[in-house]
Protein backbone atom coordinates (compact mmCIF):
# COMPACT_ATOMS: atom_id res chain seq x y z
CA UNK A 1 0.00 0.00 0.00
CA UNK A 2 2.01 3.01 -1.20
CA UNK A 3 -0.55 5.23 -2.92
CA UNK A 4 -0.71 8.45 -0.91
CA UNK A 5 -4.52 8.66 -0.91
CA UNK A 6 -4.88 4.99 0.03
CA UNK A 7 -2.47 5.35 2.94
CA UNK A 8 -4.19 8.55 4.06
CA UNK A 9 -7.56 6.82 4.00
CA UNK A 10 -6.16 3.93 6.03
CA UNK A 11 -4.80 6.39 8.59
CA UNK A 12 -8.04 8.37 8.92
CA UNK A 13 -9.61 7.77 12.34
CA UNK A 14 -6.98 5.08 12.89
CA UNK A 15 -4.59 4.57 15.80
CA UNK A 16 -0.97 3.93 14.85
CA UNK A 17 1.20 3.10 17.87
CA UNK A 18 4.83 4.16 17.77
CA UNK A 19 6.42 0.99 19.05
CA UNK A 20 9.40 0.56 21.38
CA UNK A 21 12.00 -2.18 21.02
CA UNK A 22 12.13 -4.75 23.86
CA UNK A 23 15.71 -5.34 25.00
CA UNK A 24 17.74 -7.33 27.44
CA UNK A 25 19.58 -5.48 30.21
CA UNK A 26 22.67 -5.59 27.99
CA UNK A 27 20.92 -3.56 25.30
CA UNK A 28 20.60 -6.47 22.88
CA UNK A 29 17.22 -6.73 21.17
CA UNK A 30 15.02 -9.37 22.80
CA UNK A 31 13.90 -11.12 19.60
CA UNK A 32 11.28 -13.39 21.17
CA UNK A 33 9.70 -10.54 23.10
CA UNK A 34 9.63 -8.37 20.01
CA UNK A 35 7.91 -11.09 18.00
CA UNK A 36 5.37 -11.67 20.78
CA UNK A 37 4.74 -7.93 21.05
CA UNK A 38 4.27 -7.52 17.30
CA UNK A 39 1.84 -10.43 17.21
CA UNK A 40 -0.11 -9.05 20.17
CA UNK A 41 -0.40 -5.55 18.72
CA UNK A 42 -1.37 -6.85 15.28
CA UNK A 43 -4.47 -8.37 16.90
CA UNK A 44 -5.53 -5.06 18.47
CA UNK A 45 -7.84 -2.43 16.90
CA UNK A 46 -5.06 -0.43 15.27
CA UNK A 47 -4.57 0.91 11.75
CA UNK A 48 -0.91 -0.04 11.76
CA UNK A 49 2.34 0.60 13.60
CA UNK A 50 5.27 3.00 13.36
CA UNK A 51 8.78 1.57 13.66
CA UNK A 52 12.09 3.46 13.89
CA UNK A 53 10.31 6.42 15.50
CA UNK A 54 11.58 8.18 18.63
CA UNK A 55 9.75 5.59 20.76
CA UNK A 56 11.72 2.86 19.00
CA UNK A 57 15.04 4.74 19.22
CA UNK A 58 15.05 4.55 15.44
CA UNK A 59 18.04 6.81 14.85
CA UNK A 60 20.10 4.75 17.30
CA UNK A 61 19.50 1.41 15.55
CA UNK A 62 22.20 0.11 13.25
CA UNK A 63 21.20 -1.04 9.78
CA UNK A 64 20.97 -4.70 10.79
CA UNK A 65 18.75 -3.86 13.77
CA UNK A 66 16.52 -1.65 11.64
CA UNK A 67 16.01 -4.47 9.16
CA UNK A 68 15.31 -6.95 11.95
CA UNK A 69 12.73 -4.66 13.58
CA UNK A 70 10.94 -3.72 10.37
CA UNK A 71 10.71 -7.26 9.06
CA UNK A 72 9.23 -8.58 12.32
CA UNK A 73 6.53 -5.92 12.26
CA UNK A 74 5.85 -6.28 8.54
CA UNK A 75 5.33 -10.00 8.98
CA UNK A 76 3.01 -9.55 11.97
CA UNK A 77 0.92 -6.73 10.48
CA UNK A 78 0.52 -8.30 7.05
CA UNK A 79 -0.86 -6.38 4.10
CA UNK A 80 -4.03 -5.14 5.77
CA UNK A 81 -2.36 -2.83 8.28
CA UNK A 82 0.03 0.04 7.72
CA UNK A 83 3.72 0.03 8.50
CA UNK A 84 5.22 3.50 8.86
CA UNK A 85 8.98 3.95 9.29
CA UNK A 86 10.80 6.89 10.81
CA UNK A 87 13.63 8.30 8.68
CA UNK A 88 16.52 10.56 9.55
CA UNK A 89 20.08 10.29 10.84
CA UNK A 90 22.36 11.30 13.67
CA UNK A 91 25.00 13.80 12.46
CA UNK A 92 28.61 12.65 12.43
CA UNK A 93 30.30 15.13 14.76
CA UNK A 94 33.71 14.20 13.40
CA UNK A 95 32.77 16.19 10.31
CA UNK A 96 32.23 19.94 10.02
CA UNK A 97 30.09 22.34 8.04
CA UNK A 98 28.82 21.31 4.64
CA UNK A 99 30.60 17.94 4.79
CA UNK A 100 28.69 17.09 7.94
CA UNK A 101 25.37 18.07 6.35
CA UNK A 102 26.06 16.14 3.14
CA UNK A 103 26.95 12.97 5.03
CA UNK A 104 23.88 13.35 7.25
CA UNK A 105 21.68 13.73 4.17
CA UNK A 106 23.20 10.64 2.53
CA UNK A 107 22.55 8.65 5.70
CA UNK A 108 18.97 9.93 5.95
CA UNK A 109 18.14 9.20 2.34
CA UNK A 110 19.75 5.78 2.71
CA UNK A 111 17.52 5.02 5.68
CA UNK A 112 14.49 6.06 3.63
CA UNK A 113 15.55 3.85 0.72
CA UNK A 114 15.97 0.89 3.09
CA UNK A 115 12.55 1.48 4.65
CA UNK A 116 10.83 1.44 1.28
CA UNK A 117 12.81 -1.56 0.03
CA UNK A 118 11.95 -3.55 3.16
CA UNK A 119 8.24 -2.82 2.92
CA UNK A 120 7.28 0.44 4.66
CA UNK A 121 4.02 1.99 3.45
CA UNK A 122 4.93 5.55 4.46
CA UNK A 123 7.82 7.55 5.91
CA UNK A 124 7.68 9.57 9.13
CA UNK A 125 10.24 12.33 8.59
CA UNK A 126 12.29 13.17 11.66
CA UNK A 127 12.73 16.95 11.85
CA UNK A 128 16.10 17.88 10.27
CA UNK A 129 17.56 19.49 13.40
CA UNK A 130 20.97 19.63 11.73
CA UNK A 131 19.77 22.76 9.90
CA UNK A 132 19.04 24.67 13.12
CA UNK A 133 22.39 26.47 13.06
CA UNK A 134 21.94 27.87 9.55
CA UNK A 135 20.78 31.45 8.90
CA UNK A 136 16.94 31.59 8.83
CA UNK A 137 16.50 31.85 5.06
CA UNK A 138 19.09 29.19 4.31
CA UNK A 139 17.65 26.95 7.04
CA UNK A 140 14.12 27.13 5.63
CA UNK A 141 15.36 26.42 2.11
CA UNK A 142 17.35 23.42 3.34
CA UNK A 143 14.35 22.00 5.23
CA UNK A 144 12.13 22.20 2.15
CA UNK A 145 14.83 20.84 -0.16
CA UNK A 146 15.40 17.84 2.10
CA UNK A 147 11.71 16.95 2.17
CA UNK A 148 11.54 17.34 -1.61
CA UNK A 149 14.35 14.80 -1.99
CA UNK A 150 12.48 12.36 0.24
CA UNK A 151 9.28 12.87 -1.75
CA UNK A 152 11.06 11.81 -4.94
CA UNK A 153 11.18 8.25 -3.62
CA UNK A 154 7.45 8.16 -4.39
CA UNK A 155 6.47 6.99 -0.92
CA UNK A 156 3.86 8.88 1.16
CA UNK A 157 5.34 11.26 3.72
CA UNK A 158 4.18 12.09 7.22
CA UNK A 159 5.65 15.42 8.29
CA UNK A 160 6.74 15.65 11.91
CA UNK A 161 6.41 18.73 14.13
CA UNK A 162 8.30 17.64 17.25
CA UNK A 163 9.05 19.44 20.50
CA UNK A 164 12.61 20.72 20.92
CA UNK A 165 13.56 18.46 23.83
CA UNK A 166 13.21 15.42 21.57
CA UNK A 167 15.19 16.98 18.71
CA UNK A 168 12.44 18.92 17.00
CA UNK A 169 12.47 21.99 14.79
CA UNK A 170 10.08 24.95 14.94
CA UNK A 171 8.83 25.19 11.36
CA UNK A 172 7.63 28.60 10.20
CA UNK A 173 4.17 28.91 8.67
CA UNK A 174 5.80 29.48 5.27
CA UNK A 175 7.85 26.29 5.54
CA UNK A 176 4.80 24.32 6.67
CA UNK A 177 2.87 25.57 3.66
CA UNK A 178 5.59 24.40 1.28
CA UNK A 179 5.87 21.00 2.97
CA UNK A 180 2.12 20.44 3.14
CA UNK A 181 1.83 21.34 -0.55
CA UNK A 182 4.11 18.45 -1.59
CA UNK A 183 1.97 15.86 -3.44
CA UNK A 184 3.46 12.98 -1.42
CA UNK A 185 2.63 14.61 1.92
CA UNK A 186 -0.39 12.86 3.41
CA UNK A 187 -0.38 14.86 6.63
CA UNK A 188 1.58 16.04 9.63
CA UNK A 189 2.14 14.50 13.04
CA UNK A 190 2.12 17.16 15.73
CA UNK A 191 3.92 16.34 18.99
CA UNK A 192 4.45 19.62 20.81
CA UNK A 193 4.08 18.07 24.30
CA UNK A 194 2.91 21.16 26.19
CA UNK A 195 2.69 23.91 23.57
CA UNK A 196 -1.04 24.20 23.10
CA UNK A 197 -0.55 27.34 20.99
CA UNK A 198 1.57 25.45 18.46
CA UNK A 199 -1.04 22.71 18.21
CA UNK A 200 -3.73 25.34 17.70
CA UNK A 201 -1.73 27.23 15.08
CA UNK A 202 -0.91 24.11 13.05
CA UNK A 203 -4.46 22.78 13.26
CA UNK A 204 -5.85 26.13 12.10
CA UNK A 205 -3.42 26.24 9.16
CA UNK A 206 -4.47 22.76 8.03
CA UNK A 207 -8.21 23.29 8.43
CA UNK A 208 -8.14 26.63 6.62
CA UNK A 209 -5.59 26.01 3.85
CA UNK A 210 -4.94 22.25 3.57
CA UNK A 211 -8.18 20.46 4.50
CA UNK A 212 -7.18 17.54 2.27
CA UNK A 213 -4.18 16.79 4.52
CA UNK A 214 -4.39 14.82 7.77
CA UNK A 215 -3.66 16.35 11.14
CA UNK A 216 -2.18 13.39 12.99
CA UNK A 217 -1.96 13.73 16.73
CA UNK A 218 1.23 12.81 18.50
CA UNK A 219 0.01 14.61 21.60
CA UNK A 220 0.09 11.94 24.27
CA UNK A 221 -0.67 14.53 26.96
CA UNK A 222 -3.35 16.32 24.89
CA UNK A 223 -4.90 13.34 23.11
CA UNK A 224 -8.58 14.16 23.53
CA UNK A 225 -8.09 17.90 23.02
CA UNK A 226 -6.11 17.34 19.82
CA UNK A 227 -9.09 15.46 18.38
CA UNK A 228 -11.26 18.45 19.24
CA UNK A 229 -8.74 20.62 17.38
CA UNK A 230 -9.12 18.60 14.19
CA UNK A 231 -6.82 15.59 14.46
CA UNK A 232 -8.27 12.69 12.45
CA UNK A 233 -5.52 10.15 13.07
CA UNK A 234 -3.12 9.30 15.90
CA UNK A 235 0.52 8.22 15.81
CA UNK A 236 1.47 8.07 19.46
CA UNK A 237 3.93 6.37 21.77
CA UNK A 238 1.10 6.06 24.28
CA UNK A 239 -0.53 3.61 21.89
CA UNK A 240 2.34 1.18 22.38
CA UNK A 241 0.35 -0.33 25.26
CA UNK A 242 -3.40 -0.50 25.91
CA UNK A 243 -4.43 0.67 22.44
CA UNK A 244 -8.06 -0.41 22.82
CA UNK A 245 -9.15 2.43 25.06
CA UNK A 246 -7.35 4.94 22.83
CA UNK A 247 -9.05 3.62 19.71
CA UNK A 248 -12.39 3.87 21.50
CA UNK A 249 -11.56 7.46 22.44
CA UNK A 250 -11.14 8.25 18.75
CA UNK A 251 -14.19 6.25 17.69
CA UNK A 252 -16.56 7.89 20.15
CA UNK A 253 -15.43 11.35 19.08
CA UNK A 254 -15.88 10.48 15.40
CA UNK A 255 -19.37 9.15 16.15
CA UNK A 256 -20.34 12.24 18.14
CA UNK A 257 -20.80 10.23 21.34
CA UNK A 258 -19.32 13.03 23.40
CA UNK A 259 -20.43 11.88 26.85
CA UNK A 260 -18.51 8.62 26.47
CA UNK A 261 -15.66 10.47 24.74
CA UNK A 262 -15.18 12.78 27.73
CA UNK A 263 -15.18 9.86 30.15
CA UNK A 264 -12.61 7.98 28.06
CA UNK A 265 -10.53 11.13 27.63
CA UNK A 266 -10.24 11.50 31.39
CA UNK A 267 -8.99 7.92 31.71
CA UNK A 268 -6.51 8.25 28.84
CA UNK A 269 -5.23 11.51 30.34
CA UNK A 270 -4.62 9.80 33.68
CA UNK A 271 -2.67 7.08 31.85
CA UNK A 272 -0.57 9.64 29.96
CA UNK A 273 0.13 11.61 33.13
CA UNK A 274 1.81 8.56 34.66
CA UNK A 275 3.82 7.60 31.58
CA UNK A 276 4.68 10.87 29.81
CA UNK A 277 6.24 12.86 32.63
CA UNK A 278 9.68 14.16 33.55
CA UNK A 279 12.21 12.92 32.74
CA UNK A 280 10.27 12.83 29.49
CA UNK A 281 12.71 10.58 27.65
CA UNK A 282 12.02 7.87 30.22
CA UNK A 283 8.53 7.37 28.74
CA UNK A 284 9.93 4.62 26.50
CA UNK A 285 10.99 2.55 29.49
CA UNK A 286 7.64 3.23 31.15
CA UNK A 287 5.80 1.97 28.08
CA UNK A 288 7.91 -1.19 28.05
CA UNK A 289 6.99 -1.74 31.69
CA UNK A 290 3.31 -1.27 30.85
CA UNK A 291 3.74 -4.10 28.36
CA UNK A 292 5.50 -6.22 30.97
CA UNK A 293 2.82 -5.56 33.59
CA UNK A 294 0.13 -6.57 31.10
CA UNK A 295 1.96 -9.80 30.29
CA UNK A 296 2.77 -8.96 26.68
CA UNK A 297 6.55 -9.12 27.17
CA UNK A 298 8.63 -10.60 30.00
CA UNK A 299 10.16 -8.25 32.57
CA UNK A 300 13.61 -9.20 31.31
CA UNK A 301 12.71 -7.46 28.03
CA UNK A 302 11.69 -4.17 29.66
CA UNK A 303 14.91 -2.27 29.10
CA UNK A 304 15.86 0.77 27.03
CA UNK A 305 19.24 1.92 25.76
CA UNK A 306 19.03 5.34 27.47
CA UNK A 307 20.20 3.91 30.78
CA UNK A 308 17.17 4.68 32.91
CA UNK A 309 16.07 2.31 35.67
CA UNK A 310 12.59 1.83 37.13
CA UNK A 311 12.15 1.90 40.91
CA UNK A 312 9.64 -0.31 42.69
CA UNK A 313 7.56 2.78 43.45
CA UNK A 314 7.46 3.75 39.77
CA UNK A 315 6.43 0.25 38.74
CA UNK A 316 3.67 0.19 41.36
CA UNK A 317 2.47 3.60 40.14
CA UNK A 318 2.07 2.15 36.65
CA UNK A 319 0.33 -0.93 38.02
CA UNK A 320 -2.07 1.31 39.94
CA UNK A 321 -3.03 3.53 37.00
CA UNK A 322 -3.59 0.45 34.82
CA UNK A 323 -6.00 -0.91 37.43
CA UNK A 324 -7.64 2.39 38.41
CA UNK A 325 -8.39 3.38 34.81
CA UNK A 326 -9.25 -0.17 33.68
CA UNK A 327 -6.93 0.18 30.69
CA UNK A 328 -7.29 -2.23 27.79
Amino acid sequence: MNNTDAVKNACTWGLIPAVPVPRYYTGQIHAKAQEAYAQYLSEQPIAGAAVWAHTGRGLHLDRHERKQVLEVWKSALGEQKLLIAGVGAIPDNRLLGSMKIRQWERDSLGMAADAIHWGADALLVFPPAIFKGLPPGERDEAIVSYHCKLSRFGCPLVLFYLYDEAGGVSYSAEVLRELLALPRTLGIKVATLDSVMTLQDVSTLISSEFPEKLLITGEDRMFGYSLMRGARSALVGLGAAFPGIQRDLMRTFAEGNFETFLALSSRVDAYAERTFMQPMDKYILRMLWCLALSGVIPEEAAHDIAGYEMTRVEIETLRQVIADQALY
